[in-house]
């Protein structure tokens, strides 16, 4: 059993990359489904579906590349389940200076750190991607 569903999305993502398969598949829950959603507007990832086999909920990740290079140069956890981060919409971080986002989980659900800027929204800082 995973105690941190994120940072397992998070490392297998990173290892997906490091070894340029094109997609991935795990098991699935709202929270990494999410994550995977903003991932997708953001253009880190070209697609991800969500399958039901044998009544478990997988999801199906496809990765992006562009000139044999993953578009994920980094991710980081921040939020761990042993100390967790909870920002004010004041205190999002620019990751990168501006190249990469960050993950926030608001009480409006899942968005990016400039989505919750704009809205005037705090939360739990999840990740940063460059």
């Amino acid at each position: 059993m995973v105690t941190d569903p994120i940072g397992d999305l998070l490392t297998r993502l990173r290892n997906a990359g490091m070894a340029r398969h094109f997609e991935l598949s795990m098991p699935s829950s709202r929270t990494r489904a999410s994550v995977v959603a903003v991932l997708k507007d953001e253009g880190f990832i070209e697609d991800f579906a969500l399958t039901e086999e044998e009544g478990r909920t997988t999801l199906h990740v496809q990765l992006r590349y562009v000139a044999g290079r993953s578009v994920m140069q980094g991710l980081r956890r921040e939020s761990k389940p042993g100390q967790r981060k909870y920002i004010r919409c004041t205190e999002i971080p620019s990751v990168r200076s501006g190249y990469g986002i960050a993950i926030l989980t608001t009480s409006q659900g899942v968005m990016t750190g400039k989505e919750a800027r704009k809205r005037g929204l705090g939360g739990e800082l999840l990740c940063t991607v460059w």
